[in-house]
């Protein structure tokens, strides 16, 4: 078992110590410990989130105003010692702490200390924003979940497709943007270029706010056709991740399969349900 928390992991202390079973309970999850470590803290997690929306509703928070506070205090307590356990088991600290999730354990806790030095009616805005970044929280959540990681995956492949349908796109709202401004001009509502860009912004997206409406028969016309293009162009990135997601799917089924290999060849291709090698013909 702990040759296979190894390879997942290059961050877990070298040895069997305290650290290292503390590292398994905090950062794996086939141990009964690790499972249980993961449900509680998933549940603080989710508690922590909807104290921080029943704090925002002024009712609530006139009404219960102490008793959020205390929990929301008693939430930050747990979350702080939860960050500096896992500081003290990981290998590589500055790794843990400057990756995605450790960043993302920091500012669960950071915001509700900070409110502590800002004092004073004049800061009130402030904190009310820190207060608000505490529903970050709710990113801790992607750590345990499998098909976040299959999505993050997926988003990566596919990012370079994306970046480049993105510029495509940016390109086509500045180019009919500028032919609205050309077309219907200060007098219809299209005061500027960016102004025309934004509409046309709004209009390929398929948005459609109404803020500015094309009056000219041409430039009906031509609001026609961004719009048609809104419903082709929307399509795209979605196909792109689709085809990403389904891609990495099936290389995570075919490695979790069990392998079937020939005793004659050594041939390891074979399919899950085959019955004789595809390269020699014994039967498996």
């Amino acid at each position: 078992m702990a040759e296979r928390k190894h390879r997942y992991c290059d961050n877990r202390p070298d040895s069997d110590n305290w650290k290292g079973k503390l590292y398994d309970i905090i950062f794996e999850a086939d141990t009964p410990a690790g499972k249980y470590f993961d449900i509680i803290l998933i549940i603080s997690i989710l508690l922590s989130v909807f104290v921080v929306m029943l704090d925002s509703v002024r009712s609530f928070r006139i009404a219960y105003g102490n008793l959020l506070h205390d929990i929301e205090w008693f939430f930050t307590i747990l979350f702080t010692i939860e960050y500096f356990l896992r500081m003290i088991c990981v290998k590589n600290k500055v790794k843990y702490a400057t990756s995605v999730f450790g960043l993302v354990d920091l500012l669960a806790i950071i915001p509700t200390y900070l409110s502590m030095f800002l004092p004073g009616s004049q800061f009130l805005l402030v904190i009310r924003i820190l207060r608000v970044l505490r529903i970050f929280r709710i990113l801790k959540l992607v750590k345990y979940l499998d098909e976040a990681r299959l999505l993050i995956r997926a988003l990566k492949e596919s990012s370079r497709k994306i970046t480049v349908f993105l510029f495509t796109v940016i390109t086509l709202v500045v180019i009919l943007g500028s032919l609205m401004y050309l077309i219907e001009g200060e007098e219809n509502g299209f005061t500027s270029i960016p102004m025309s860009i934004h509409w046309a912004i709004v209009t390929l997206t398929t948005v459609g706010y109404g803020n500015i409406v094309p009056k000219t028969p041409l430039g009906i016309a031509l609001s026609s056709v961004v719009m048609i293009l809104g419903y082709s162009i929307i399509a795209v990135p979605t196909g792109i991740v689709t085809a990403e997601i389904t891609f990495a799917s099936k290389e995570e089924r075919n490695r979790r399969r069990p392998k079937l290999i020939c005793v004659t060849c050594g041939n390891s291709n074979n399919d899950t349900d085959a019955r004789f090698c595809k390269y020699c013909g014994t039967e498996l």
